[in-house]
């Protein structure tokens, strides 16, 4: 080996590294801080930089050319320091959400004799008799429930349901779920049917007994947005910022219910609203913490960022591009293969020429399908759309049905669900795959005629995670398909949070999670 190699492994380290920079410091979103950027130089330098040390040495030990080899070597030692130091502190940047600040912990608080307040996610799905159609957010909350009442506690539980937008809505009252939470916990659960009006429930509460709070999203300081009123009217800041304080008001209402705090809705972590993030100020640090749920989310999370095995498939459902463009887009730096389907799969079939029927689209969206086609295609993301769906003439279980080209569907017809060859290449995209992330179902799953798309990409992503793959599955309908097929058992982890998870996922601050740590 002589010193014109190791000038050309240097330049040649140069030239990729000035790529990469380039790419990465541009187009990353997630890449906040310059070692974020760097998070791949051992895999791009570090092998380039090993030999180049080891041919330093050779030509020390064979005396050659010993002052310039001197200089190299001194030059190659800092740059190999200046990589390590950097990816270190990239790696312990992510983990900075539960080990970078001291709080309260819900195994080692003291609950006897204590009330506590409990914000959880219980949005569950409900049908058109008020059924619960899944329950797994109400079993994800109930390790720290329980933890709370068998250690002496009294328990009040707070959620909101739909988004009623602060007017009290039937529809979405909580009482409709109080008899499944007193059979999921094994007490009778009382109920306060205004959740800003029930200081003498709460004060007449015992150890061991619960109260349920109605929705709080009946009042509009629980999201803290004027009501009535448009952002474009001259009035609107103002609104606003009595509406901040009116929030304030609310939550510290919610606060004087009890001796302590506890945050367990990772669901609405990404919201600063009055329960989940101003609540939060009316405790000191030793009495607020999050919940069992929350902790665990967070670390799983934590685990998918500091080690995500490539491919990455990530595998993104809904009737709505524009509910999604966001997610969309962070994800594009992060994914090698990127599934779009669901309702959206016809916007994208319309913005490219194609006929789709009486198929829900997003006609002012289409633009930004094709940009986010052409996104994908320069950042080298694979990203798999529909070809082929199932239509019907109907939206209905017993509807007819026939198979036929996402963009070619006949007049009358709508797309119910992902044809058979669509379901061929979303299995492709995800077999193959390391790390996984499914959010949102392929088709109107709730009717068993078009669940075949839903179903073909869980059995995909079950046969991935058996075969190595980490599958981290989240967003309520996603959840309920996985549960629909008894394939919960099947993959890595189930989370109960959908925005929330997606962004934490982007590497975004969840105010609920920054409220705990103060």
């Amino acid at each position: 080996m002589n010193l014109t190699l190791s000038a050309s492994i240097l330049h040649a380290s140069a030239h990729s590294n000035k790529r990469f920079f380039k790419k990465n410091l541009a187009d990353n979103k997630k890449c906040s801080t310059f070692a974020g950027a760097i998070k791949k130089l051992p895999n791009c330098v570090m092998v380039a930089l090993q030999i180049l040390v080891l041919s330093v040495w050779v030509r020390i030990l064979v005396g050659q050319q010993v002052k310039k080899v001197a200089t190299l070597w001194v030059a190659t030692f800092f740059i190999m320091i200046f990589c390590q130091i950097a990816k270190k502190h990239y790696l312990c940047s992510r983990k900075q959400l539960l080990t970078n600040y001291t709080m309260q912990t819900i195994d080692k608080y003291n609950f006897a004799g204590k009330k506590a307040i409990v914000r959880v996610d219980f949005n569950v799905p409900l049908d058109e008799n008020g059924q619960i159609t899944d329950d797994t957010r109400i079993r994800g909350a109930l390790p720290t429930l329980r933890h709370i009442l068998d250690n002496g506690g009294a328990l009040i539980i707070m959620s909101h349901m739909g988004k009623p937008k602060g007017k009290v809505n039937p529809k979405m009252s909580l009482g409709q779920i109080r008899e499944a939470v007193s059979k999921a916990l094994g007490v009778e659960v009382k109920f306060a049917p205004d959740c800003a009006k029930a200081q003498e429930a709460a004060a007449a509460l015992k150890a061991g007994e619960v109260l349920l709070l109605e929705n709080l999203r009946f009042y509009p300081e629980e999201e803290g947005k004027p009501v009535g009123i448009d952002k474009e009217d001259p009035a609107y800041e103002e609104a606003k910022k009595a509406m901040k304080a009116s929030q304030k008001e609310f939550a510290k209402t919610l606060a004087s219910y009890a001796d302590c705090y506890i945050n367990d809705a990772f669901g609405t972590a990404h919201r600063k609203h009055a329960s989940t993030a101003v609540i939060a100020d009316y405790f000191d640090a030793d009495n607020k913490m999050l919940g069992f749920l929350m902790e665990k989310e967070v670390q799983a999370v934590d685990n998918v960022l500091s080690n995500i095995r490539r491919p990455f498939t990530a595998i993104m459902g809904g009737s709505k591009v524009s509910t999604k463009i966001g997610i969309i887009e962070n994800l594009m730096d992060k994914v090698d293969n990127l599934i779009l389907c669901g309702g959206m799969t016809y916007t994208f079939a319309k913005a490219q020429g194609g006929k789709i029927g009486n198929s829900i689209c997003e006609d002012d969206k289409l633009q930004l399908a094709l940009d986010i086609i052409a996104q994908a295609k320069a950042k080298g993301v694979n990203l798999v759309l529909g070809t082929d769906c199932v239509a019907a003439d109907a939206f209905s279980n017993d509807a007819n049905t026939q198979v036929v080209p996402a963009n070619d569907i006949p007049d009358g017809w709508e797309g119910m669900d992902a044809g058979p060859e669509t379901r061929k290449q979303f299995a492709k995209a995800i077999e193959g795959a390391k790390t996984i992330l499914w959010n949102g179902p392929a088709g109107v799953f709730e009717f068993d005629t078009f669940t075949g798309g839903s179903r073909a990409i869980a059995e995909a992503i079950a046969k991935a995670t058996a075969n190595g793959a980490y599958s981290l599955i989240g967003g309520g309908d996603s959840v309920a398909c996985i549960n629909k097929f008894g394939m919960a058992d099947q993959v890595s982890y189930i989370s109960t949070g959908g925005g929330a998870l997606l962004e934490a996922i982007e590497g975004k601050v969840l105010p609920g999670v920054a409220a705990i740590k103060g």
